[in-house]
């Protein structure tokens, strides 16, 4: 395996979208009720969008499905959080 910045893009992003189970996990135990903080989406976005452009590299349609179908749901979930009032958003 050689490395091109493609691959680093590639392990970074999916870094970015495993960090976000790690994220949800922690607020969830120290709340002890399930929980999906802001910071989630955030996660989930940017690995998203990281994971779509090596997909599109890669010249992947099922990944480049999969990946650009996720980014509208976590774009549409962030779109929600900031209707919520100021207490809902410490999460």
């Amino acid at each position: 395996m050689t490395w091109d910045p493609w691959l680093v893009v590639g392990f970074g992003a999916q870094a970015l979208f495993s960090g976000r189970m790690l994220v949800q996990w922690i607020v969830t135990e120290r709340k002890r009720r399930s929980t999906v903080p802001k910071a989630f989406w955030y996660l989930s976005l940017g690995g998203s969008v990281l994971l779509l452009a090596y997909a599109i590299h890669r010249r992947d349609p099922v990944f480049i499905l999969g990946q650009a179908f996720g980014s509208v749901v976590y774009v549409r979930n962030l779109m929600l959080w900031k209707d919520d009032p100021p207490d809902a958003q410490s999460a």
